[in-house]
């Protein structure tokens, strides 16, 4: 954690803290009000709709969900044109910059289905809801820019693995940018649903020490 950074812990709500009693008994520290010139509004606490909770996973499965990174067909992200320096795969289902959007693709494998139901039972969800993950690596000097999740996707489980990360937030409000910041730390994992997920864009710096995250989502359904 930056030493510039002011833990607000104390003040985060009670919605913060639902659903964690089964991961960690541990106080959640993981929230802090980025500094801010005279030009944004402050904002006390984490946005609405995001949970967060330290060591939900044990330093063993760590290692282990690590170790198949290895093993994966990671590519550069590509965004129409432009090649990230983050790598990433998908399974379940796959979103491509290109114009062609969502499509099918490989299932989630056996070895990362204990994540997924872990993940489900955090966010309150039957594990069959989330139908997609997305692995991705990033190596010293990778980042992602101002963003926020397409729509066709619906609430979102991120996992950090062998480093922390800094996930900013920002939400325009009239000329001002309301800001917040979480540091995901290793083994953690944050939930993001409702105006976290809808009003609130999310990136991340760019990382000095190699990091992994598995982000499983669920999908949005068209009604009738």
């Amino acid at each position: 954690m930056r030493a510039s950074a002011q833990v607000i812990a104390a003040q985060v709500p009670d919605f913060a803290l639902q659903g964690q009693a089964d991961f960690s008994g541990r106080a959640l520290n993981g929230a802090m009000q980025e500094d801010q010139p005279s030009l944004f509004a402050e904002v006390p606490t984490l946005p609405e709709g995001i949970e967060y909770v330290h060591e939900f996973l044990s330093p063993a499965e760590e290692r282990e969900l690590a170790e198949h990174f290895g093993t994966l067909p990671l590519k550069p992200f590509q965004f129409h044109g432009f090649e990230g320096k983050r790598r990433t795969v998908s399974f379940g289902w796959h979103y491509a910059f290109d114009g062609s959007g969502l499509s099918r693709t490989d299932p989630i494998p056996d070895w990362l289905l204990p994540a997924r139901s872990r993940a489900a039972a955090f966010a309150g969800l039957p594990e069959e809801a989330i139908e997609h993950a997305l692995l991705i690596e990033y190596a010293p000097g990778a980042g992602i820019g101002w963003h926020r999740d397409r729509p066709q996707f619906g609430d979102v489980v991120g996992i950090s693995l062998l480093a922390a990360a800094r996930i900013r937030f920002r939400r325009k409000r009239g000329e001002r940018w309301e800001r917040a910041a979480l540091n995901a730390e290793p083994r953690s994992a944050y939930l993001l649903r409702g105006p976290a997920r809808t009003e609130w864009e999310h990136s991340l710096p760019e990382v000095e020490q190699l990091r992994y995250s598995i982000t499983f989502r669920t999908l949005k359904r068209k009604e009738g």
